[in-house]
């Protein structure tokens, strides 16, 4: 199902999100948004806080880093991805596709 999120000019490069109690981490690269679930799947800590290199966020806690396009997991500690989302901009508002959960 598809869920509006923000607008899109709303944030520069990353950006949390919560819906239906979910919480989601919208990224801008290059002109395009991605979504990732914003929990490391390693532990607790919100990527939509990690600082963002070469197309991949870190965790702001034990330093894994995470594909922002796609959710796989690109070094340790974590050794499994995270959800990524499909992204519509519709009239400047970002939807993302929640049933991909």
């Amino acid at each position: 199902m598809w869920k509006e999120t923000v607008a899109v000019d709303s944030f520069r490069t990353q950006k949390s999100v919560t819906i239906d109690g979910n919480r989601y981490a919208l990224f801008k690269l290059e002109g395009e948004v991605y979504c990732l679930d914003d929990v490391c799947s390693h532990e607790y800590s919100l990527l939509s806080e990690g600082e963002v290199w070469d197309r991949e966020v870190y965790c702001p806690k034990h330093g894994s880093r995470f594909d922002i396009a796609t959710g796989a997991v690109r070094s340790f500690p974590a050794t499994e991805p995270v959800t990524s989302y499909p992204v519509e901009i519709r009239d400047g508002v970002i939807y993302i596709n929640t049933d991909r959960r």
